[in-house]
């Protein structure tokens, strides 16, 4: 199941979030060799103590993780306008409540081998994606932004994602870094079950809702 975690459930998911900052170090800090901080067996950073949501692929007991990401709203601090600003032109404004960031998406390709040995890496990060787009539907969001490295297109296309490349720059690493807007739409959404040959959601939605765009205005009022 695909769920949103926003900040006051942190204690009630503690668990998963626990697995997500461990596979967060082993995939961008020992596989990737990002220079990301490192806390003991964790990954963290400044971002992750401004009350983000988080979106994660768990068990339905909600004890095991499977894969997860960062959701932020680009009206507060980002990861794009802090450390990837060279990566869109100067004159783009990519603030607003409907806007959001999405960063440190992995996929735990032990656990999905182990649990869904039908599911290869490549379809569980297009099931990510398709997640990301209803989960940010559902919210009011119609853009998700991230940053990428190109070869990461390929994967985006395979998974009927429409993504707009706003630009992109080197002296990041040993590729250059892309700034990517993903639209999100009911367009989009239907495309990408198609390509996936999927039709239910993923998503599982809180009844009652509680929008993360509603969390972050209240907390910003």
């Amino acid at each position: 199941m695909f769920v949103i975690i926003q900040a006051h459930e942190y204690q009630k998911h503690a668990a998963v979030l626990d697995q997500m900052f461990r596979l967060r170090k082993k995939v961008f800090a020992d596989q990737l060799g990002w220079d990301v901080p490192v806390i003991g067996p964790y990954e963290r950073d400044s971002y992750d103590a401004l009350s983000p949501a988080y979106l994660v692929w768990c068990n339905d007991s909600r004890t095991r993780l499977y894969g997860g990401m960062r959701l932020m709203p680009t009206t507060g601090p980002t990861l794009l306008y802090d450390v990837f600003r060279e990566t869109f032109p100067a004159a783009a404004d990519l603030v607003a409540p409907g806007i959001w960031e999405g960063t440190r998406m992995c996929i735990d390709e032990e656990a999905i081998a182990r649990d869904f040995p039908n599911i290869d890496a490549g379809r569980a990060f297009s099931m990510m994606l398709l997640a990301l787009c209803e989960c940010a539907l559902d919210h009011g969001i119609h853009t998700m932004i991230s940053n990428y490295e190109p070869y990461l297109k390929r994967v985006y296309k395979r998974a009927g994602a429409e993504v707009e490349e706003l630009g992109r720059a080197d002296g990041y690493g040993k590729y250059p870094v892309c700034c990517g807007a993903f639209e999100v739409s009911d367009r989009v959404l239907r495309k990408m079950r198609a390509a996936l040959g999927l039709t239910q959601p993923l998503y599982v939605r809180h009844v009652p809702a509680r929008s993360v765009v509603t969390q972050f205005l209240e907390m910003a009022a």
